[in-house]
């Protein structure tokens, strides 16, 4: 029988999680990197923060704000300051420390950069042309008439920039076809996975394929 091997630093075998839960282990590697905490240790912290609220791991303290049946929403700070804060699935909690081949795997150059997380919630004032993996909740100001374009493959579609705002600022939002739809002016809405972009000197928030566009009940 053949048996699944893994070789080598710098790999993590694909099998083990999503594509989207690689990428929050990831994230828990590094957080643990930089605030120099170990792994098992800071693993062990999240779960009774999942199960009692709240735990505290040396200078961290983790605090589960919300529960669903898939996941539970974190909130990392450190001494009052925001660390980080993002969903962790249940098959993670659930599923074992697997933070030490994580960190392993990360290049010391990179263990650092921890500020662009797609689970990070930003404030619009601080958008800036090139971030990528913009997670925000705003408010709609106005939804403009959209208007019939054509797209560089020539399928007709319909565009609109719409203007949101949060207490910092406001910014305009590239949207298309449906996502248009779905929204009205004075909703509440989270943005996921978004990037900045400027358009006439003008920074506009756009979403990708892999990005979400949701109303808030």
């Amino acid at each position: 029988m053949l048996k699944r091997v893994w070789k080598g630093r710098g790999r993590i075998p694909n099998s083990l999680h999503s594509y989207k839960d690689r990428r929050i282990l990831e994230y828990l590697a590094r957080i643990a990197m930089v605030h120099k905490v170990d792994s098992s240790e800071f693993f062990n912290c999240i779960v009774e923060a999942w199960n009692h609220k709240e735990s505290e791991c040396k200078q961290l303290v983790i605090r589960c704000r919300k529960k669903t049946n898939d996941s539970a929403s974190f909130l990392f700070t450190n001494v009052q300051k925001v660390v980080a804060q993002f969903p962790i699935s249940t098959t993670i909690l659930l599923g074992g420390n697997h933070l030490e081949r994580y960190m392993k795997a990360i290049p010391p150059r990179r263990a650092s950069s921890v500020k662009n997380y797609e689970g990070a919630n930003f404030r619009i004032k601080n958008l800036k042309a090139g971030m990528k993996r913009i997670n925000l909740k705003a408010r709609v100001l106005e939804i403009p008439k959209s208007k019939m374009v054509y797209t560089r493959s020539g399928r007709m579609a319909y565009v609109s920039n719409a203007l949101i705002a949060d207490d910092t600022g406001s910014i305009r939002i590239n949207l298309w076809n449906q996502q248009i739809n779905i929204i009205s002016e004075g909703d509440s809405i989270n943005i996921e996975n978004g990037k900045v972009t400027t358009f006439r000197g003008e920074r506009q928030l756009r979403i990708g394929r892999q990005g979400s566009l949701n109303v808030i009940k």
